[in-house]
């Protein structure tokens, strides 16, 4: 028999402590645990972040860190398309021709989509995309859905579907016009389909009565050839992706039940995964990825929103996402708010009366603080949790907003300064030496929506450069000479960043924002918003552009968000009564799979 060394080269290294990162097939010896250890491969899928409408039957394409998710039904067939950045989806241009059960093929960049359907029938319709926008292109010859897809935007195969029966036709694409292919051996449609347009894969799928199909062809370029390899579950609806000879199926419909398995083909045989399955069951599905070791799916029947991401790995993948943590002591929305998720502070607030209490969080709970000057609501904060700034707000009685300033030590508030004007629901970032203030109410004035920005270096306020558009309810991250503000009322889809002197117009936000959370500890270019309704709902922001984030576990708005992009915090809001809730995000984590090994 063969020893470890005869075959790697290397004798087994005896160390203290496991090492951090490795590669497959490496092993050790653990003086301290007494045991040999080696990275062992973990196969699994994992949540991410939700697309932005939820759809079924829609084209899909790319890989898991860049998938394009084109077209589809919601409660009609859709033109919009959505792409992936391995993090979370981000809008992209529309098709022209809304469908659904159409397939599609290439890259996010460069794409192609054909056929579907759309009462009153099949479509021919082909677009490509160009990773902006989408360009007719000439049209099948075979109006269809729901056919196995594989290939590029310039090569690409289509074979089987219905129209309406199910048929085994086959099309290629060469960059200019469509051309018959030789047929399917077995007519059938909802079809799993990956590789290129001269070796291609195409498995499983619905023959129509009396029912669901195991078959898998493989296509040369000229000809299918039926596999003697069949899939393990009956099933058609499946998403599908990766090569000729290294793919993976995942979820789908037997004929009697929508299922989550998912089986991996090495060019020869599928191999059922199980117990690895997607944790959310679906049908009319779709997915990207680049063989059988990675993959997105994302979407499916009914109108799900969806995704996870597989991987085959000798790490094992977290995905990122909130938890609940403990409870505020006082239920309130509109609180003021500032800090990192480990060292965190609310103030003021509506509950419905407003409140002048103060709440410290220390990472796992909640405490009081030193109470607020006032009961108020919609204050301007930033700071640190023993480093705070208090600034404007909304007191009542009487009703009115003010200018006042105030500082937190941590235990206590001590008058600063007056801010430039009287306002509430202004937004703030950076620390107390150098903070940044923008935008706000100037209720009762008219009009009401500031376009002010002061800044402040920890004693006075002085005059920076005016907002481009004027509102209140303004979130803010980043710091005094890098800033961001996001959404607000009156002021529509809307960020601007600020360099220290002015504003310009940044990414537009997926959904409207107003008295949204934000993690105010994140920078300019790397943040998370909450809705500004009352949902799951939340996105991240880049720099550039948004792209959905993991959803929140309790949907609310008008709560306090705190923390970074990766160490995020939000409290309270509305559910819609009045909300003392805690969630923490945190970002994907990747660790060493380090599994015992026995000796014989």
């Amino acid at each position: 028999m063969s020893t470890y060394r005869e075959i790697v080269g290397k004798k087994i290294k005896k160390v203290t402590s496991d090492p951090s990162t490795g590669i497959d097939g490496q092993m050790w010896y653990n003086s301290t645990t007494g045991a040999i250890r080696a990275l062992a491969v973990v196969e699994a899928w994992a949540s991410a972040a939700p697309l932005i409408s939820g759809r079924a039957s829609a084209g899909g394409n790319g890989t898991q860190t860049a998938a394009l998710m084109c077209g589809g039904y919601t409660t009609a067939g859709v033109a919009s398309t959505e792409e992936y950045n391995g993090s979370g989806f981000s809008a992209g241009g529309d098709l022209n021709t809304g469908r659904y059960a159409l397939r599609s093929a290439g890259t996010q960049t460069a794409a192609l989509a054909f056929g579907g359907y759309m009462p009153p029938g099949y479509v021919t319709v082909t677009e490509s995309y160009n990773g902006t926008s989408w360009t007719n292109a000439p049209a099948l010859n075979t109006g269809r859905s729901s056919g196995s897809p594989s290939g590029t935007s310039t090569a690409a195969l289509y074979a089987g579907g219905g129209s309406p029966g199910t048929i085994n036709n086959s099309e290629e694409y060469n960059g200019s016009s469509w051309s018959e292919g030789n047929n399917l051996n077995t007519s059938r449609t909802g079809i799993g389909g990956s590789g290129t347009q001269t070796a291609a894969l195409a498995a499983g799928g619905e023959l129509g009565p009396p029912g669901y199909t195991t078959e898998t062809e493989l296509y040369d370029g000229t000809s299918w050839t039926t596999s003697p390899g069949s899939l393990n579950v009956i099933k058609g609806g499946q998403g599908q992706s990766g090569t000729q000879t290294s793919s993976l199926a995942y979820g789908g419909y037997t004929g009697t039940a929508v299922t989550g398995a998912t089986e991996s083909w090495d060019g020869t045989t599928w191999t059922n995964l199980s117990p690895v399955a997607l944790s959310v069951a679906r049908n009319a599905t779709q997915g990207a990825g680049a063989d059988s070791t990675s993959a997105v799916c994302f979407g499916g029947d009914p109108q799900k929103k969806d995704t996870e991401e597989f991987t085959s790995s000798t790490n094992t993948i977290t995905a990122g996402a909130w938890a609940s943590s403990n409870a505020l002591s006082t239920a309130r929305q509109d609180a003021g708010s500032w800090g990192i998720q480990t060292a965190a502070a609310v103030v003021g607030g509506e509950t419905p009366s407003y409140t002048n209490n103060t709440e410290e969080y220390n990472g796992t709970s909640w405490s009081g603080g030193g109470n607020f000057p006032s009961s108020s609501t919609q204050i301007g904060t930033f700071g640190l949790q023993t480093a705070g700034v208090a600034f404007g707000g909304y007191s009542n009685p009487p009703p009115s907003a003010s200018n006042g300033t105030y500082e937190y030590d941590g235990s206590s508030w001590t008058s600063g300064n007056s801010y430039p004007i009287t306002t509430n629901g202004s937004g703030g970032c950076g620390v107390l030496t150098a903070g940044l203030g923008f935008a706000g109410d100037l209720y009762p004035a008219s009009p009401r929506n500031s376009t002010t920005t002061a800044e402040y270096d920890g004693t006075n306020w002085t005059s920076g450069g005016a907002l481009g558009t004027g509102g209140y309810l303004v979130e803010g991250a980043g710091t005094q000479t890098a800033a961001a503000a996001a959404g607000g009322q009156n002021r529509g889809l809307l960020t601007e960043e600020y360099n220290g002197s002015s504003w310009t117009a940044g990414g537009v936000p997926l959904a409207s924002q107003s008295g949204m959370g934000l993690t105010h500890a994140g920078t300019q270019d790397a943040f998370i918003t909450m809705g500004s309704t009352p949902s799951t709902f939340a996105q991240k922001y880049d720099g550039t552009s948004y792209a959905t984030s993991p959803s929140l576990a309790t949907g609310r708005t008008r709560g306090s968000g705190g923390g970074t992009a990766t160490a995020g915090l939000y409290s309270g809001g509305r559910e819609p009564s009045f909300s003392t809730k805690t969630e923490e995000f945190t970002g994907e984590t990747s660790t060493a799979n380090v599994q015992n090994f026995t000796t014989s």
